[in-house]
């Protein structure tokens, strides 16, 4: 392969000197044609001798310009065996480096076969591997419940809220009743439109509140959603009760404290 696009390196170069020497030739030939015509002329007749200068001396002025601009850089004969030599020793530099530092003799890893190793060490697995080896759990149980929630979550951990969602949103499907999925479901949303609670995330921590009442961070993000929009008996509604729920001494809780008053709630 790398002989293969050595090649067509060297054929582009060569082409394109090529087409720069075709271009120089073709207004060499054009310029005897149209000298060659005035000459007919002048035979038959058509052109008299001061005409018949004039024109030649036009077409000349014309010739030269045109030659100026479309002739090629000046190449020696032997320069198309150094463009060829230069591209040969940077193909082998390039091999030769490989060789040094690769490893040639590695055989290819598949996909599959990756996530059959990483199948077998669970506890050193980076989330987007376990995302990958859970993955392949739902392909064979896609009602699995457990098995989705696991996907979201490693999917979130990931960096992929996308995804999260997706598999959360099949997990909600097979479990409608499971309010901490669709409280996830609810952040993985969130984070997919870049922290912004939209209505379908709204509509996830709702039914997760209405599900579980003790679902705190649909209460949070609910709250949020309701301070964005001015609503102050929602935010106190959603945060009251959180912020009784928290540990005095959580930095949380002073935060919602501090935030109530913007709500136009007291403290």
């Amino acid at each position: 392969m790398s002989a293969l696009l050595a090649s067509l390196a060297g054929l582009l170069v060569l082409a394109g000197a090529r087409r720069g020497a075709d271009a120089g030739e073709s207004v060499t030939v054009s310029a005897a044609a149209e000298l060659s015509e005035l000459d007919r002329l002048k035979a038959r007749g058509l052109l008299d001798e001061a005409g018949w200068t004039a024109a030649r001396a036009e077409a000349g002025r014309r010739i030269l310009s045109a030659q100026r601009e479309a002739a090629p850089a000046p190449a020696g004969a032997g320069d198309r065996f150094w463009v060829l030599g230069g591209i040969g020793v940077s193909v082998a530099g390039a091999v030769g480096l490989y060789v040094l530092v690769g490893a040639p003799g590695l055989p290819d890893q598949a996909y599959e076969r990756r996530v059959d190793e990483w199948a077998t060490q669970l506890d050193a697995l980076q989330p987007p591997q376990i995302a990958a080896v859970v993955a392949r759990v739902v392909e064979e149980r896609p009602n699995d419940h457990q098995a989705l929630t696991m996907l979201g979550a490693a999917r979130f951990e990931a960096g992929d809220p996308i995804g999260a969602a997706s598999a959360l949103r099949r997990a909600v499907a097979v479990r409608p009743d499971d309010a901490q999925s669709w409280a996830r479901l609810g952040e993985s949303l969130v984070q997919a439109n870049g922290g912004e609670i939209d209505g379908d995330a709204e509509a996830a921590f709702a039914q997760a509140l209405r599900l579980d009442a003790d679902q705190l961070g649909a209460r949070f993000f609910l709250g949020e959603a309701a301070l964005g929009r001015g609503d102050t008996a929602r935010v106190r509604e959603m945060w009251l009760p959180l912020i009784a729920a928290l540990d005095p001494a959580d930095p949380r809780r002073t935060d919602l404290v501090a935030r109530l008053p913007a709500a136009g709630a007291a403290s």
